[in-house]
């Protein structure tokens, strides 16, 4: 399978090239983003990508978008990304891996759920007792499901930079009361509903982050994409136990081999052997496969 590690579209005017989606103009109300197979790791983006990745984030999202449009409604336009370039070129490029959306204003939040303690939550809790300034009961295990989930959020980084963890307050004097509430109600139902689904799907899903925007009337989306292995963590439910973290579908085969690099975290990030990019690209696939069939 070949991989797209950038798109180059000469039909529309190029608007923005973030860690993994290039965004593009279709006209003042639209955007075309199309989702590469590029990967980002430590907040810095790899020189290799990963084959099919675009595909499964389009598609998984696309399935999200539509099971869960009743919590909250979605940034998606209902126009096909073939059918707003011009060539064949660009066609090939998009296809499978774009969506045509409506042209929203994002909020300055990444809204981050957890419904598990585990990664930077974990690290959090045994120092402090609490996640992110939200206090926990003593003696809770890594991995363990949490009383009730937790809404996290954060800044929102350029590409390089790292998001910073912020309380709700914060979230408070960013967007407002209002829509502070709006924000966690939505992402929490959002996750909750998402979780008992993937539950019967024999996935659990750890965590995950949310982000949205409003239109001119201020009316709220959620947009980006949704509950994918790039921007949640998926566990397989048959090997789960509380008390260590369970193997993922998602970019861990390339975090554990960048770790046994020796390499600094700072770019450029070293070329990935080529059976580390096929597993997580099979990780990516049977992610999709069990939580859509």
């Amino acid at each position: 399978m070949s991989a797209l590690h950038e798109s180059n579209l000469t039909s529309l005017k190029f608007l923005h090239r973030g860690k993994v989606r290039d965004l593009y103009e279709v006209d003042d109300q639209h955007l075309l983003i199309v989702q590469t197979d590029r990967l980002s790791a430590f907040d810095v983006i790899l020189p290799d990508p990963v084959p099919g990745k675009g595909e499964v984030l389009t598609s998984l999202s696309n399935f999200w978008f539509a099971k869960l449009g009743h919590v909250i409604p979605n940034h998606l336009s209902g126009i096909a990304p073939e059918d707003v370039v011009k060539t064949d070129a660009d066609r090939a490029q998009v296809q499978g891996r774009a969506f045509v959306v409506k042209r929203l204003k994002p909020l300055p939040v990444e809204a981050i759920v957890r419904g598990y303690l585990v990664g930077s939550g974990w690290k959090d809790y045994k120092k402090t007792g609490a996640v992110c300034g939200i206090a926990l009961p003593a003696g809770l295990q890594e991995a363990q499901k949490l009383p009730q989930p937790l809404f996290t959020p954060s800044t929102k980084a350029a590409v390089g930079d790292h998001d910073e963890n912020i309380s709700f307050d914060e979230v408070v004097k960013l967007l407002g009361a209002a829509r502070a509430e709006e924000v966690k109600a939505a992402t929490l139902a959002l996750y909750t509903q998402a979780a008992d689904f993937a539950l019967t799907k024999g996935i659990i899903i750890a965590d995950t982050k949310f982000e949205f925007g409003t239109d001119a009337a201020g009316k709220m989306y959620l947009i980006d994409e949704a509950l994918t292995p790039d921007s949640s963590r998926f566990w397989p439910a048959e090997q789960y136990q509380v008390g260590s973290n369970p193997p993922s579908y998602d970019k861990q085969f390339v975090r554990d081999w960048l770790e046994s690099t020796g390499w600094n975290k700072q770019p450029p990030a070293p070329n990935a052997p080529s059976d580390v990019l096929e597993k997580t690209a099979e990780k990516y696939s049977e992610a999709l496969q069990r939580l859509t069939a």
